[in-house]
């Protein structure tokens, strides 16, 4: 099932984009919203693939619901599609919110059409692919089994003897598990331990910071939670992140 956000203040616009979209009679799930806040709200409680966002909405604008969907960790890089009348706004849509193409008003349905459809069998594919390559880690909790993607993962530490996984989904915490064992669970070169406590994916560091004399600070890309590095492992850790 495809979930589609249409984000339209004017109601006949956003039926007719509705109806558009149906005569695909594909497995799509089509929610709408008038304004920022609805959009929002639905944002939240659903897992959207993919957004067409009208740039002048009422009380705000599709950019700045833009910008605020990439600030919201699952949709930093999903795709959103601008609908506007007004060509002005296409570069600033482009360059600051990373939207992935525009429509200009008035549009016809076989574009519309076209344009979706292409959407749906970018992201199936793209699903199917990631099933098939992606690595990932079995962890046990309470009898049952979670699946993490290893590139999901910013970094792993212990705290207070449980096993703490900070990833782009959330943070999972398991009971008892040490961190040798975790790395040969997990066995990927771009995981490696950085500290007694502390196992990063150096594939996600943003940045590393002197903190004192023999500690150094990791930031990790769009995650507010930092790990750390021991001097015992910082030769290595220069090794992988170069």
């Amino acid at each position: 099932m495809i979930n589609i956000l249409i984000v339209e203040d004017e109601e006949i616009q956003r039926i007719n984009l509705y109806k558009m979209i149906m005569e695909l009679g594909e497995e799509i799930k089509i929610f709408g919203a008038e304004d920022e806040l609805t959009a929002l709200e639905i944002a939240s409680k659903y897992d959207i693939d993919f957004f067409y966002i009208d740039i002048s909405l009422k009380n705000s604008s599709g950019m700045d619901l833009g910008l605020k969907l990439r600030d919201m960790q699952q949709y930093t890089f999903s795709i959103i599609v601008f609908i506007t009348s007004h060509k002005n706004h296409i570069m600033t849509a482009l360059n600051e919110v990373h939207c992935y193409s525009y429509i200009i008003k008035p549009y016809k349905k076989e574009e519309i059409k076209s344009r979706t459809m292409k959407l749906i069998n970018d992201i199936n594919k793209r699903e199917v692919l990631n099933e098939k390559e992606r690595k990932y880690v079995i962890f046990e909790c309470n009898k049952v089994n979670v699946k993490i993607y290893i590139e999901d993962i910013f970094f792993i530490e212990v705290r207070l003897r449980n096993l703490m996984v900070h990833t782009i989904n959330g943070l999972f915490e398991f009971n008892r598990l040490s961190l040798k064992k975790v790395i040969d669970m997990i066995s990927d070169e771009y995981i490696i331990q950085t500290h007694k406590s502390y196992i990063i994916n150096t594939k996600n560091i943003l940045k590393i910071e002197k903190e004192t004399t023999s500690i150094w600070k990791v930031s990790f890309v769009d995650y507010n939670e930092v790990a750390y590095i021991s001097s015992k492992y910082k030769n290595e850790v220069d090794k992988r992140f170069g």
